[in-house]
Protein backbone atom coordinates (compact mmCIF):
# COMPACT_ATOMS: atom_id res chain seq x y z
CA UNK A 1 0.00 0.00 0.00
CA UNK A 2 1.54 3.28 -1.07
CA UNK A 3 1.43 6.34 1.14
CA UNK A 4 -0.08 8.26 -1.81
CA UNK A 5 -3.40 6.55 -1.02
CA UNK A 6 -3.43 8.18 2.42
CA UNK A 7 -5.49 11.28 3.11
CA UNK A 8 -3.33 12.03 6.16
CA UNK A 9 0.33 10.95 6.33
CA UNK A 10 2.39 11.70 9.44
CA UNK A 11 6.14 11.11 9.92
CA UNK A 12 6.62 8.73 12.86
CA UNK A 13 9.50 7.21 14.80
CA UNK A 14 8.10 3.71 15.08
CA UNK A 15 10.70 2.81 17.74
CA UNK A 16 9.21 5.41 20.09
CA UNK A 17 6.28 3.60 21.78
CA UNK A 18 4.68 6.93 22.62
CA UNK A 19 4.61 7.94 18.97
CA UNK A 20 3.31 4.53 17.88
CA UNK A 21 0.39 4.57 20.31
CA UNK A 22 -0.22 8.26 19.58
CA UNK A 23 -0.80 7.25 15.95
CA UNK A 24 -3.22 4.63 17.22
CA UNK A 25 -5.01 7.33 19.21
CA UNK A 26 -5.30 9.57 16.16
CA UNK A 27 -6.64 6.55 14.26
CA UNK A 28 -9.27 5.94 16.95
CA UNK A 29 -10.45 9.54 16.87
CA UNK A 30 -10.49 9.74 13.07
CA UNK A 31 -12.57 6.57 12.91
CA UNK A 32 -15.14 8.09 15.25
CA UNK A 33 -15.20 11.52 13.59
CA UNK A 34 -15.40 10.24 10.00
CA UNK A 35 -17.63 7.25 10.78
CA UNK A 36 -15.03 4.81 9.59
CA UNK A 37 -11.31 4.95 8.93
CA UNK A 38 -8.47 2.65 8.01
CA UNK A 39 -4.77 3.10 8.73
CA UNK A 40 -1.38 1.55 8.10
CA UNK A 41 2.34 2.24 8.43
CA UNK A 42 4.38 2.81 5.29
CA UNK A 43 8.12 3.39 5.48
CA UNK A 44 8.48 6.15 8.11
CA UNK A 45 4.89 7.37 7.77
CA UNK A 46 1.64 6.68 9.56
CA UNK A 47 -1.09 6.72 6.92
CA UNK A 48 -4.80 7.25 7.46
CA UNK A 49 -7.86 7.42 5.21
CA UNK A 50 -11.62 7.57 5.66
CA UNK A 51 -13.56 4.54 4.50
CA UNK A 52 -16.50 6.68 3.35
CA UNK A 53 -16.33 8.74 0.19
CA UNK A 54 -18.43 11.35 2.00
CA UNK A 55 -15.40 12.51 4.01
CA UNK A 56 -12.07 13.99 3.00
CA UNK A 57 -10.06 13.98 6.25
CA UNK A 58 -7.46 16.63 7.01
CA UNK A 59 -5.24 16.88 10.07
CA UNK A 60 -6.19 20.51 10.93
CA UNK A 61 -9.88 19.59 10.80
CA UNK A 62 -9.33 16.52 12.97
CA UNK A 63 -7.26 18.39 15.57
CA UNK A 64 -9.81 21.20 15.69
CA UNK A 65 -12.58 18.71 16.41
CA UNK A 66 -10.51 16.99 19.12
CA UNK A 67 -9.70 20.30 20.79
CA UNK A 68 -13.34 21.43 20.65
CA UNK A 69 -14.42 18.30 22.55
CA UNK A 70 -13.66 19.35 26.13
CA UNK A 71 -12.47 16.58 28.41
CA UNK A 72 -14.95 15.62 31.11
CA UNK A 73 -14.10 13.79 34.31
CA UNK A 74 -16.37 11.05 35.61
CA UNK A 75 -15.39 10.98 39.28
CA UNK A 76 -14.76 14.48 40.65
CA UNK A 77 -13.88 12.98 44.04
CA UNK A 78 -10.82 11.25 42.60
CA UNK A 79 -9.00 13.42 40.08
CA UNK A 80 -5.90 11.20 40.27
CA UNK A 81 -7.41 8.21 38.46
CA UNK A 82 -10.90 9.27 37.39
CA UNK A 83 -12.10 7.99 34.00
CA UNK A 84 -12.26 10.75 31.39
CA UNK A 85 -14.75 11.27 28.58
CA UNK A 86 -14.10 12.91 25.24
CA UNK A 87 -17.67 13.89 24.29
CA UNK A 88 -19.52 14.42 21.03
CA UNK A 89 -18.61 13.71 18.27
CA UNK A 90 -16.22 11.11 19.69
CA UNK A 91 -18.15 9.63 22.62
CA UNK A 92 -14.99 8.02 23.95
CA UNK A 93 -14.44 6.95 27.56
CA UNK A 94 -10.82 6.72 28.70
CA UNK A 95 -10.19 4.52 31.72
CA UNK A 96 -7.56 1.95 30.72
CA UNK A 97 -5.36 2.89 33.70
CA UNK A 98 -7.96 1.30 36.01
CA UNK A 99 -8.09 -1.93 34.00
CA UNK A 100 -6.40 -4.69 36.00
CA UNK A 101 -7.71 -7.56 33.87
CA UNK A 102 -5.97 -6.86 30.56
CA UNK A 103 -2.88 -5.08 31.79
CA UNK A 104 -3.91 -1.46 31.41
CA UNK A 105 -3.11 -0.57 35.02
CA UNK A 106 0.44 -1.88 34.57
CA UNK A 107 1.03 0.85 31.96
CA UNK A 108 -0.06 3.67 34.29
CA UNK A 109 2.95 5.98 34.58
CA UNK A 110 1.70 8.56 37.09
CA UNK A 111 1.14 8.13 40.85
CA UNK A 112 0.71 9.87 44.16
CA UNK A 113 -0.86 13.31 43.92
CA UNK A 114 -0.58 13.56 40.13
CA UNK A 115 -4.04 14.13 38.66
CA UNK A 116 -4.82 12.45 35.36
CA UNK A 117 -7.40 15.11 34.53
CA UNK A 118 -4.94 17.98 35.15
CA UNK A 119 -2.23 16.44 32.98
CA UNK A 120 -4.61 15.41 30.20
CA UNK A 121 -6.28 18.81 30.00
CA UNK A 122 -2.94 20.61 29.80
CA UNK A 123 -1.89 18.44 26.85
CA UNK A 124 -5.31 18.59 25.22
CA UNK A 125 -5.14 22.40 25.24
CA UNK A 126 -2.03 22.41 23.02
CA UNK A 127 -3.92 20.83 20.12
CA UNK A 128 -5.34 24.26 19.30
CA UNK A 129 -1.90 25.36 18.05
CA UNK A 130 -2.38 26.40 14.38
CA UNK A 131 1.28 25.60 13.70
CA UNK A 132 0.65 21.87 14.04
CA UNK A 133 0.82 20.05 10.71
CA UNK A 134 1.64 16.45 9.68
CA UNK A 135 5.41 16.90 9.83
CA UNK A 136 5.36 18.62 13.22
CA UNK A 137 2.50 16.89 15.05
CA UNK A 138 4.66 14.32 16.85
CA UNK A 139 7.75 16.54 17.02
CA UNK A 140 6.58 19.89 18.41
CA UNK A 141 7.88 20.48 21.95
CA UNK A 142 6.08 22.83 24.29
CA UNK A 143 6.05 23.72 27.97
CA UNK A 144 2.79 22.55 29.53
CA UNK A 145 0.80 24.90 31.74
CA UNK A 146 -2.12 24.17 34.02
CA UNK A 147 -5.37 25.14 32.29
CA UNK A 148 -6.78 26.48 35.57
CA UNK A 149 -3.62 28.12 36.97
CA UNK A 150 -1.59 29.32 34.02
CA UNK A 151 1.51 30.14 36.09
CA UNK A 152 1.97 26.47 37.04
CA UNK A 153 3.72 24.03 34.74
CA UNK A 154 2.53 20.45 34.34
CA UNK A 155 4.58 17.28 34.07
CA UNK A 156 3.63 14.86 31.26
CA UNK A 157 2.76 11.19 31.49
CA UNK A 158 6.22 10.19 30.19
CA UNK A 159 4.78 8.11 27.35
CA UNK A 160 7.15 9.79 24.89
CA UNK A 161 10.49 7.99 25.05
CA UNK A 162 12.37 11.24 24.42
CA UNK A 163 11.15 12.57 27.76
CA UNK A 164 11.59 9.29 29.65
CA UNK A 165 15.24 9.20 28.58
CA UNK A 166 15.74 12.39 30.64
CA UNK A 167 13.83 11.15 33.66
CA UNK A 168 16.90 10.76 35.86
CA UNK A 169 19.37 13.54 36.64
CA UNK A 170 22.20 11.11 35.88
CA UNK A 171 20.96 10.92 32.30
CA UNK A 172 21.66 14.59 31.57
CA UNK A 173 24.29 15.35 34.22
CA UNK A 174 22.20 17.62 36.49
CA UNK A 175 18.73 17.99 37.97
CA UNK A 176 16.46 20.33 35.97
CA UNK A 177 14.25 20.79 39.06
CA UNK A 178 17.20 22.06 41.12
CA UNK A 179 17.91 24.63 38.41
CA UNK A 180 14.24 25.73 38.22
CA UNK A 181 14.17 24.65 34.57
CA UNK A 182 11.04 23.88 32.60
CA UNK A 183 11.46 20.92 30.30
CA UNK A 184 9.61 20.77 26.96
CA UNK A 185 6.95 18.14 26.39
CA UNK A 186 5.78 16.57 23.14
CA UNK A 187 2.21 17.19 24.16
CA UNK A 188 0.41 15.80 21.10
CA UNK A 189 2.29 12.51 21.51
CA UNK A 190 1.38 12.33 25.19
CA UNK A 191 -2.31 13.14 24.73
CA UNK A 192 -2.90 10.96 21.68
CA UNK A 193 -1.03 8.08 23.34
CA UNK A 194 -3.40 8.39 26.31
CA UNK A 195 -6.24 7.95 23.83
CA UNK A 196 -4.57 5.17 21.85
CA UNK A 197 -3.96 2.94 24.86
CA UNK A 198 -7.71 2.65 25.45
CA UNK A 199 -8.05 0.18 22.57
CA UNK A 200 -4.47 -0.51 21.45
CA UNK A 201 -2.26 -2.20 24.05
CA UNK A 202 1.22 -3.69 24.06
CA UNK A 203 1.40 -7.27 25.26
CA UNK A 204 3.90 -8.97 27.54
CA UNK A 205 7.02 -10.06 25.68
CA UNK A 206 8.90 -11.92 28.42
CA UNK A 207 9.01 -12.58 32.15
CA UNK A 208 11.43 -9.68 32.66
CA UNK A 209 8.71 -7.09 32.01
CA UNK A 210 9.36 -6.21 28.37
CA UNK A 211 6.36 -5.21 26.25
CA UNK A 212 5.84 -5.72 22.56
CA UNK A 213 3.75 -4.09 19.87
CA UNK A 214 3.40 -4.64 16.14
CA UNK A 215 3.00 -2.16 13.33
CA UNK A 216 1.00 -3.22 10.29
CA UNK A 217 1.66 -2.31 6.66
CA UNK A 218 -1.68 -2.97 4.98
CA UNK A 219 -4.87 -0.92 5.56
CA UNK A 220 -6.83 -2.18 8.56
CA UNK A 221 -9.90 -1.10 10.48
CA UNK A 222 -9.39 -0.19 14.18
CA UNK A 223 -10.72 -3.42 15.71
CA UNK A 224 -8.46 -5.60 13.58
CA UNK A 225 -5.49 -3.24 13.90
CA UNK A 226 -5.74 -3.31 17.70
CA UNK A 227 -5.58 -7.11 17.73
CA UNK A 228 -2.60 -7.07 15.37
CA UNK A 229 -0.82 -4.37 17.39
CA UNK A 230 -0.97 -6.51 20.53
CA UNK A 231 0.14 -9.65 18.69
CA UNK A 232 -3.19 -11.41 19.34
CA UNK A 233 -3.99 -11.58 15.64
CA UNK A 234 -1.84 -11.66 12.54
CA UNK A 235 -1.85 -10.32 9.01
CA UNK A 236 0.85 -10.33 6.34
CA UNK A 237 3.53 -7.67 6.57
CA UNK A 238 3.95 -6.73 10.22
CA UNK A 239 6.94 -5.49 12.22
CA UNK A 240 7.45 -6.16 15.92
CA UNK A 241 9.07 -3.91 18.52
CA UNK A 242 9.91 -4.45 22.18
CA UNK A 243 10.32 -1.88 24.94
CA UNK A 244 10.59 -1.59 28.68
CA UNK A 245 9.23 0.76 31.30
CA UNK A 246 11.69 2.97 33.15
CA UNK A 247 10.98 3.26 36.87
CA UNK A 248 11.68 6.95 37.54
CA UNK A 249 10.85 6.36 41.22
CA UNK A 250 9.27 3.45 43.06
CA UNK A 251 5.90 4.30 41.51
CA UNK A 252 6.49 6.74 38.63
CA UNK A 253 7.29 5.20 35.25
CA UNK A 254 8.06 6.14 31.66
CA UNK A 255 8.19 4.42 28.27
CA UNK A 256 11.68 3.75 26.93
CA UNK A 257 12.63 3.42 23.26
CA UNK A 258 11.81 0.13 21.57
CA UNK A 259 14.06 -2.13 19.53
CA UNK A 260 12.91 -4.12 16.49
CA UNK A 261 12.50 -7.85 16.83
CA UNK A 262 14.51 -9.17 13.84
CA UNK A 263 12.43 -12.34 13.79
CA UNK A 264 9.26 -10.36 13.00
CA UNK A 265 10.34 -7.44 10.85
CA UNK A 266 8.98 -6.38 7.50
CA UNK A 267 10.82 -3.84 5.37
Amino acid sequence: MKSLNAQIAIPVDICNPGQFFACCGLFELADRLYRGAEAWFHSKLFCLAATSKNFEPSLPELLLAIHAAKLELVDSANEMTTPLVLPDPFHLRLDWWNDTRSGGSELKTWAGQQKVVRIARAMHATLADPQLHPASLLNSPAVLFDTEKSSDTVEPFYFDARRAAQAHAVDIGFSPDAQNMTMPVFAAVEFLCLVGLQRFRPSSADDAGARRYRSWHVPLLPAVAAAVASGKSDVPYVSEFRFRLLYRTKYLKGFLNAVPNPEVTYE
